[in-house]
């Protein structure tokens, strides 16, 4: 360890279960857990997994929704050294299978709901698996062949004692993030990236305090959830209240009676917890609400404010960036339309976009990719040399975004430069999309895209030409929605299908997705 430091992510729950021990820390459901009893049930999970030779670097896959047995695995794998791989839980078998591969991991901690996925994943992958909250029934492995139950071991165990030190640049996380060119990468997370991103944004723009009580509706196994949500949440010793799923009436109803004081989420959930003032007069006590994960309509933003008489702030971030970039903050007025300033030790700047070998700055008000330093900035693709340097040039990080910045230092989102999608708060990236396509039966080649969409921000829309013979109708285009739903995780699959004699290329041979895009209009046509 250099000069001898140390830092792990696992204080982030640890320093506060000593300092809040009777505090509750999750609310989910019926149950009250306080700090101590989950830093208690988190060192009893890393005994167990000591036991099953999980040590210090090793990498170990979490498939797990939004129950109090996320944070539980997520801190007691921490509390040995080893590095969390958290897995998207809308994924499919082949799907956990690759990430499961690539990133070498030692072991996979699936719930028990999940594993109609996560089995098979496991088995593809030659990955051991263990089971939390399973019950009877959940596994189809009876018999000798049955799985170890985590929770059930860790009930008995011994709970760790010291956690394991990490040095800062230790890896403390690996987050999967798709590219437009292919399989999705291993975005590589050091405790020191973490810790400074969660104590940052802790102080502002979060501004928790001890007795917030937070609405746990996004998703624990993504960025914002896991880091913004949990992380600062648990960080200063506040109250999450868990959902498993995000339904309107139902949040509006458990942020009613938790009295909920902050809340996160995506443009989507924000929309639909309109629909739901609309139809239930109660209100929460909300004192700030934070929106991510794609734009938000500036009218939506003032509906929300007006409805729940709290300021809504919009930001920016990415996985490579730990997430936080830029966000609207409570010490500055807030500028609706824009992501505000950048968080304090970040630097995002605007460079010229076709210059990709060296990153040239550009002044005020000029449109450019958005370029990032700073604490937040990842160490790099797991494996990916290649992918890396093509985004890690000059020490600044190069998002792939388009924006603009105003003389006040205000960022401003204007596009993105790759061809990403991003439907109700989750990324879908075409080539990903494409390369399962392609194996239907019926299809020749087929461009992805996004369109415009009024609930998710960004509609999925396959393009296709069909193979002869087949008919390009309808019936094919349900056809092929119903194949991709049952290929795809549900954010993936696109809903919106369009028939094609050719597509339109470029001098190079690319697909002129911009121009394709623009040809198309939600509801002429597809099915969903």
């Amino acid at each position: 360890m250099r000069g001898g430091a140390t830092l792990s992510l696992v204080s982030v729950l640890a320093d506060t279960a000593i300092r809040r021990p009777e505090h509750t820390a999750l609310v989910s459901g019926p149950e009250r857990i306080s700090y101590g009893a989950l830093w208690l049930a988190a060192r009893r999970c890393a005994t167990v997994l000591r036991e099953r030779g999980v040590g210090p670097g090793d990498r170990v896959a979490l498939l797990l929704p939004n129950t109090p047995a996320f944070p539980t695995a997520y801190f007691g794998v921490l509390a040995l050294g080893a590095t969390v791989v958290p897995v998207n839980a809308l994924l499919k078998a082949e799907e956990i299978a690759y990430i499961l591969r690539h990133s070498q991991a030692r072991l996979l901690l699936c719930a028990g709901s999940l594993l109609g996925e996560g089995d098979p994943a496991a088995r593809r992958a030659d990955v051991p698996l263990m089971t939390v909250d399973a019950e009877a029934g959940d596994t189809g492995r009876p018999g000798p062949d049955a799985l170890d139950a985590l929770d059930v071991l860790a009930a008995d165990a011994e709970p760790l004692g010291t956690p394991v030190p990490r040095a800062p640049d230790d890896i403390a996380l690996v987050l999967y993030t798709s590219g437009t060119t292919g399989r999705p990468k291993g975005v590589l997370l050091s405790h020191l990236n973490l810790v400074m991103n969660i104590d940052t944004t802790a102080l502002s723009p979060f501004a928790m305090e001890a007795d917030d009580v937070l609405l746990g509706c996004l998703p624990l196994f993504h960025t914002f959830g896991q880091v913004c949500g949990m992380g600062t949440c648990f960080r200063v010793g506040a109250t999450l209240v868990l959902t498993s799923r995000f339904t309107p009436d139902e949040a509006l109803d458990l942020m009613v009676r938790e009295r909920c004081t902050v809340l996160m989420g995506v443009p989507t959930m924000y929309l639909g917890l309109l629909e739901a003032a609309a139809r239930d007069p109660r209100r929460p006590p909300l004192a700030r609400a934070y929106s991510g994960g794609s734009a938000l309509p500036v009218p939506v933003l003032q509906d929300i404010e007006a409805t729940f008489g709290c300021p809504v702030y919009e930001g920016y971030g990415l996985t490579e960036a730990s997430p936080c970039v830029a966000y609207n903050q409570p010490a500055r007025p807030r500028r609706p339309g824009t992501v505000g300033r950048p968080v304090r030790g970040v630097e995002a700047e605007i460079a010229r976009s076709g210059t990709e070998d060296r990153i040239v700055l550009l002044p005020a008000g000029e449109v450019g990719e958005i370029v990032v330093r700073g604490h937040n900035v990842m160490t790099g693709y797991l494996d990916d040399p290649e992918a890396t340097a093509a985004v890690l040039v000059d020490g600044w990080l190069r998002t792939g975004d388009l924006g603009v910045k105003d003389a006040e230092g205000c960022l401003t989102i204007v596009d993105r430069k790759k061809d990403m999608i991003v439907r109700g708060g989750y990324n879908v990236y075409p080539r990903e999309v494409e390369e399962v396509l392609t194996r239907h039966r019926s299809v020749a080649r087929v461009a992805v895209v996004g369109v415009p969409d009024a609930r998710y921000g960004q509609e999925v829309c396959a393009v296709v030409v069909p193979r002869p013979g087949a008919a390009p109708d309808a019936a094919l285009a349900e056809e092929i929605v119903g194949w991709s739903r049952r290929h795809m995780a549900a954010y993936k699959y696109p809903r919106r299908v369009e028939f094609a004699a050719t597509l339109p290329l470029g001098p190079s041979g690319k697909v002129l997705k911009r121009e394709l895009a623009a040809l198309l209009r939600p509801g002429t046509g597809g099915k969903s």
